[in-house]
C-alpha cells in the first residue's frame, strides 16, 4: 500500500515507522498543504496542522484517495468534510484519537457516564495533560470524552480552565514537555472520587492505529469512524 503523509512532524514521523513494519511504501512526505500529488498514493493519512487539515482532507476527496485524519483544532469545517466525501463518493476518516486503549477508553466514558447522571451528589471534572507543542487545548480527545459525557447526561456544554456552570464540565488543560497524552475524568462527591484515566506511554498506540486505519479503509466508500475500524458497538 502507498501511504501520503500529511504533516511530517513526531507522528508522521512514528506512523511511518509503523507503516514500514507493516511492509507498506511511504510515497509523500509533506509538511505543507500544496506541494504533493496526492495521486500517487492508495491512502492518505493526515497528521498535520489545523490550519491546513481541511485542505488536505479536501485534496483527497477530490482525487478519490481514502483519507484518514488525527489533525485536531479544525473541525468547525468538519461537516464541510463529510458533506463532500458523501457528494464525491470517497472515503473518510476522522478520530481525535487512533489508539486502540483511548477508543475502549472512550466507551468506559460514556457507560460511567450513563451510570453516574441520577448521582447529583457528584460532581464531574477533567484533566487533560500533552506536550508543549500540542497547539489546541483542550485537546480533541477531551472534547471527545466530553461530548459523550453531554450524550449521557444533563450536561450541555464544556467550560475550558474555568469556573464551570451546573450544567457545564470543567475542563483543566496542562502543556508539559514530553507527555504523549494523559486524560481523567472524576466524579467527586464529600464522601468518595471516582476516577477513570487513560495515560499514553509513547506515540506508538496512535500510529499504530492510524496505519490501522488505513489498511481498513481501502476499497470503501463513506465517512467512517474508529468504531467502524475496531468492530466497536
Amino acid at each position: 500500500m502507498k501511504i501520503a503523509l500529511l504533516g511530517y512532524g513526531r507522528m508522521g514521523k512514528e506512523i511511518e515507522k509503523i507503516a514500514l513494519q507493516r511492509g507498506h511504501e511511504i510515497v509523500i512526505k509533506s509538511n505543507s498543504s500544496d506541494d504533493y500529488d496526492i495521486k500517487l498514493a492508495d491512502v492518505a493519512i493526515d497528521f498535520s496542522v489545523p490550519t491546513s487539515a481541511f485542505q488536505n482532507i479536501s485534496n483527497c476527496i477530490n482525487n478519490n484517495i481514502p483519507v484518514i485524519s488525527g489533525t485536531t483544532g479544525w473541525l468547525e469545517k468538519y461537516d464541510d468534510a463529510v458533506t463532500l466525501c458523501n457528494q464525491k463518493k470517497g472515503a473518510f476518516i476522522y478520530a481525535s484519537n487512533f489508539s486502540l486503549g483511548v477508543n475502549i477508553f472512550f466507551e468506559l466514558n460514556n457507560q460511567l457516564a450513563k451510570m453516574m447522571n441520577s448521582l447529583s451528589d457528584y460532581k464531574i471534572s477533567m484533566e487533560e495533560i500533552h506536550h508543549t507543542k500540542k497547539l489546541d487545548a483542550p485537546s480533541g480527545t477531551a472534547i471527545t470524552l466530553a461530548e459523550g459525557i453531554i450524550e449521557h447526561s444533563q450536561k450541555t456544554d464544556w467550560e475550558l480552565d474555568g469556573a464551570a456552570s451546573e450544567t457545564s464540565i470543567p475542563i483543566v488543560a496542562k502543556r508539559i514537555p514530553d507527555v504523549p497524552g494523559t486524560h481523567s475524568i472524576d466524579y467527586t462527591s464529600e464522601v468518595d472520587t471516582i476516577e477513570i484515566k487513560h495515560t499514553a506511554h509513547n506515540r506508538k498506540g496512535f500510529a499504530l492505529g492510524a496505519v490501522v486505519a488505513a489498511e481498513w479503509i481501502i476499497d470503501k466508500t463513506g465517512v467512517f469512524s474508529m468504531k467502524d475500524v475496531l468492530n466497536i458497538r
